[in-house]
């Protein structure tokens, strides 16, 4: 099936959509060997090269997608910069036949915990786009004691860097640290910095800041700092359905979807809860 070129540089693991736009625009995409132009297809006999390296066409790459989970530890960035000298989160990560990591959102040089990385283009771009609405939960220790007007401004609303945002839950964790409280809050954005301009918007500042869950993907309580763990099959098609992709059903020539899976789900029940001797 033929596809756009920026959509199979995508899925290749070679960054978003739009940077490769950006790819084709500056002459750098070639399609047989001619400059490639915008809106252009191609299929896996095609030759692709970018920058004068060929590009490995995937095909239906959702369905054979590598997803990593990654503990982030603080003082790593989520950035490629050859001019950083700091260390990065993907100088831990194990290397890739053809393609590169890509990073499901980021989390800024002081924040642990959770990091997802998938060498699917199509399948990042889903997990990070507004219109999924992925709830992201992080566990936040706040310097001094946090009145409940502050947490009701949370949640009903502020602005910061001039656009609303909002929590969708603030909840206190029991255990405290002197001055400090703990807080579990759940966002459904990725801006930048954002949980901790939204208790600065409210006058208190997050002196720690994990990140716990991403969706359904919990941190594992025995994954450490800086290592990672490869998703098998099972967990990697859960975060596909999470993203509204299709997910290939393992010995048939079908696909799974989020909405068929809880109508089949439903339909189950149904069947359980008829009376004895009823007929369909």
């Amino acid at each position: 099936m033929a596809e756009r070129i920026q959509k199979i540089l995508a899925a290749a693991g070679h960054g978003s959509r739009r940077q490769a736009e950006r790819w084709i625009d500056e002459g750098r995409v070639t399609l047989n060997g001619k400059r490639a132009k915008l809106g252009q297809s191609a299929t896996h006999t095609d030759s692709i090269r970018l920058d004068g390296k060929p590009v490995v066409i995937a095909q239906a790459s959702q369905y054979g997608a590598r997803v990593l989970v990654y503990h982030k530890p603080e003082g790593e960035i989520c950035t490629r910069a050859e001019n950083e000298k700091r260390p990065t989160v993907f100088d831990n990560l194990p290397g890739l036949p053809s393609g590169r990591w890509i990073s499901v959102g980021r989390l800024d040089l002081n924040t642990s915990g959770l990091l997802l990385f998938t060498d699917d283009g199509n399948l990042a771009n889903r997990l990070m786009h507004p219109s999924s609405e992925i709830e992201r939960e992080y566990a936040a220790r706040v310097l001094g004691p946090v009145k409940r007007g502050a947490i009701e401004a949370l949640v009903k609303g502020v602005k910061i860097d001039g656009k609303p945002a909002a929590f969708e839950r603030v909840e206190k964790i029991q255990s405290s640290e002197g001055r400090n409280q703990w807080f579990r809050v759940v966002i459904k954005e990725g801006r930048y910095r954002e949980v901790r301009k939204l208790w600065e918007a409210v006058g208190y500042t997050v002196n720690r800041l994990k990140r716990v869950r991403y969706g359904a993907i919990k941190l594992p309580r025995d994954l450490r700092a800086g290592k990672y763990t490869t998703m098998p099959p099972r967990q990697r098609d859960k975060v596909i359905i999470m993203a509204g992709m299709p997910v290939q059903v393992r010995g048939a020539a079908r696909t799974k979807t989020k909405s068929s899976a809880v109508t089949r789900t439903t339909a189950r029940r149904k069947k359980g809860n008829r009376m004895p001797g009823h007929r369909s």
